[in-house]
């Protein structure tokens, strides 16, 4: 086999900086690299010079088309091509490509999510070109990363608010930054998201409707070995499940995506891909792309990646660890503990703004990883419970205490904390277990935000992650600019901000009834358990005030966001609702049927040659596969009764709670007794592959 070259591998797809440096006049590369680190308004002129090379480089690459290549609200990404081509005056064509194409398009957006933005007959939309992404090719077609929006201006995109929201918290970092005397560029946010994900084979997949049409299963019991051993987490990686990563590997490498670790998870069947850290909105677009991109490699090898939260149920789902952090232009980061009393106070300072961020905002958090999927998924099997809380560690959360009440920190030395006069001992990495149950785990220099769902954008969380952050900084800024003794008000601001957000600092068990009992009434703490719980919150009037204060949103774009969230959640769930009558009905039904007759024409055979047969098996069986066939009946017109009567219900809040409360619950009781079954019928007659199958047949 050829020996792979993987530093000329890397990037070779994209239209990075090197490829700009190379290709670009001086004075063109200078421009754009203001606009891209500055937020510097983008010259015409450089963007027409930026399209003739982006344009050359792309054609020499192989590349026909081009794209302006977006995220809607459906969750996905979005591209429509058009070639370079142009008509020559001799008959032939020429390619070309124009600053105007690079800076704008327009597609037709009247098919996208609005939530009541737009009139379905109002067509049109804009794409904008986000010169802070790289373009990149794909597929032979140059594609250019873009915010979306409406023709009246608002953003029917998750890249627009995630941008506006960076740019709140850049604002305010700054401010927080120049008190201590640090002048920069810029402050921002970093991510690296682990993608957890569960390769099956393609055949099998083709075989289960539930698994095509909902991408989980909607039913199937449970085989005899699941995880219970944890043999397949960080196990030896099958050759074929490898021959899959190479080639996944490859394909990331060339758009530049930062892949680095793989292994397999804890279910069988299940893996994670974790990338380098990268700025966030290009970390947003890089793991849309490897999506897509591992479902199209798997696809090459026989396989099919599903990145559903829950895929089977009574083994762990799949998540998305959003790994955050906070930097400067000159590589600081904002939450790594520094060597001086100076240091170790800013970063006291950024660690209180986040902590009281999340407490502040612990409901926007949670609806920002609220999906359909991912309310199967939260409160068990290592996913972290729907109560939001933070993790610190035993020694920083020793050091906070200490901060708080006044007294010696039982540390390497022992020294009230006055900060700026009194030396804090450093605070080593990793000096304390990782909590696998905690929502938002402080890892040393960073934050890990665990409760996101792995089919999800990680856009969302994000997005409220950054706002809910500025808005602590902005409020400690503006304190803090008006002290008349900067060290003794700073002490006093973190000491205050401890006291008022402790409620929200929790190292122990989330899985515990104790914990639930404590977090919601000792502490107060909101348990928003499913996305019907959680959406409406989007609208509280702090939320709203806050968001729209920073310019993330504005008002009618917060009303689309909840409306489509919403409405996203009554279609998945109505779709699987049908899934599982169409099933039932042309297929289970039949299917034991069949076992029925064939266990009947059976006993009667046996009886017919001695009648001192008892048919033990065969008769109890039978009995009981006709209860379960009438439970079953009646539990399919129950379910066929509820997802009909949703027609009448009046708007789509009213519809997401019926479903919650009427239609997820008739489903779960159908399941039970389909899954009963199952477990009794011949595994000849059964309609569908297995979980055994399922879950063991790429090994």
């Amino acid at each position: 086999m050829e020996k792979k070259n993987v530093p000329e591998l890397f990037g070779s797809m994209v239209f990075d900086d090197r490829v700009m440096r190379a290709r670009l006049s001086a004075d063109v590369y200078r421009s754009l690299r203001k606009t891209i680190d500055e937020n510097e308004k983008l010259d015409e002129a450089v963007a027409e010079a930026v399209a003739t090379e982006m344009r050359d480089w792309a054609v020499e690459k192989g590349a026909t088309h081009f794209t302006h290549w977006f995220q809607p609200l459906t969750g996905v990404t979005a591209e429509k091509h058009d070639s370079f081509i142009a008509p020559a005056p001799d008959g032939g064509v020429i390619m070309e490509f124009s600053g105007k194409e690079l800076i704008k398009g327009e597609p037709d957006a009247s098919s996208f999510p609005s939530g009541g933005l737009r009139a379905t007959f109002e067509a049109r939309g804009y794409t904008a070109w986000d010169p802070t992404s790289y373009a990149f090719i794909k597929d032979h077609t140059l594609c250019i990363p873009t915010a979306f929006c409406s023709y009246s201006g608002d953003a029917l995109d998750k890249k627009t608010p995630l941008l506006r929201s960076m740019q709140a918290l850049d604002r305010q970092a700054k401010r927080i930054l120049k008190l201590f005397g640090k002048e920069v560029k810029y402050v921002r946010t970093s991510v690296g998201p682990e993608q957890e994900y569960f390769l099956i084979d393609k055949e099998m997949f083709e075989q289960r409707p539930d698994l095509v049409y909902t991408g989980r299963t909607l039913f199937g019991a449970m085989p005899p070995k699941g995880q219970e051993l944890d043999d397949h987490y960080f196990g030896v990686i099958k050759p074929r499940v490898t021959a899959f990563m190479e080639d996944l590997n490859d394909e990331l490498w060339k758009l530049g995506i930062l892949a680095k670790t793989e292994h397999n998870e804890v279910a069988p069947a299940q893996h994670e891909l974790a990338p380098i850290f990268s700025t966030t909105n290009v970390a947003t677009d890089n793991n849309q792309l490897t999506m897509e991109i591992m479902q199209k490699v798997a696809r090459k090898h026989g396989l099919v990646c599903l990145l559903h939260e829950k895929p089977f149920a009574g083994v762990n789902g799949s998540g998305k660890h959003n790994n955050w952090s906070m930097a400067t232009d000159k590589g600081a980061n904002l939450l790594s503990p520094g060597e001086t009393p100076h240091e170790n106070a800013q970063f006291l300072l950024f660690l209180c703004a986040v902590i009281q961020a999340v407490d502040d905002y612990q409901d926007l958090l949670r609806l920002s990883v609220a999906t359909a999927g991912n309310d199967h998924r939260l409160g068990a099997n290592e996913a972290p419970p729907a109560i939001i809380s933070v993790f610190l560690g035993d020694e920083l959360s020793g050091i906070l205490d200490s901060i708080k009440n006044d007294t010696p920190y039982q540390g390497a030395e022992k020294v009230i904390m006055k900060l700026g006069v009194h030396s804090l001992p450093r605070f080593s990495r990793d000096t304390t277990d990782r909590n696998r149950t905690s929502p938002f785990a402080f890892t040393g220099n960073k934050f890990e935000f665990r409760s996101l769902g792995s089919s999800n954008s990680i856009a969302c969380c994000n997005i409220m992650l950054n706002a809910a952050v500025a808005e602590s900084l902005k409020q400690f800024a503006d304190r803090l600019e008006n002290a008349k003794d900067f060290q003794s008000d700073l002490h006093e601001l973190i000491k205050e901000t401890i006291k008022k957000h402790e409620r929200i600092l929790f190292n122990g068990n989330g899985y515990t009834d104790e914990w639930v009992k404590e977090a919601t009434e000792q502490r107060g703490l909101s348990n928003l358990k499913t996305t019907v719980d959680a959406m409406p919150h989007l609208l509280d009037q702090k939320n709203k005030d806050m968001l729209m204060a920073h310019k993330v949103f504005s008002e009618t774009e917060l009303n689309s966001r909840c409306e489509i969230m919403l409405e996203n959640y009554c279609k998945t769930v109505n779709i699987e609702g049908l899934t599982m009558v169409d099933m039932v009905r042309k297929n289970y039904l039949p299917a034991i049927e069949r076992y029925l007759f064939s266990l009947a024409q059976t006993t009667s055979l046996m009886k017919s040659v001695s009648g001192n047969v008892k048919c033990n098996y065969e008769i109890t069986t039978m009995e009981r596969l006709s209860e379960l066939t009438d439970y079953i009946l009646e539990r399919v017109k129950d379910l066929e009764k509820a997802l009909e009567d949703l027609k009448a219900c009046d708007g789509v809040l009213k519809t997401a709670e019926a479903i919650r409360d009427d239609v997820i619950p008739k489903m779960e009781h159908l399941r039970k007794h389909v899954d009963e079954a199952e477990m009794l019928c011949s595994e000849k007659c059964w309609p569908f592959p297995s979980y055994g199958k399922l879950l063991f047949s790429v090994y």
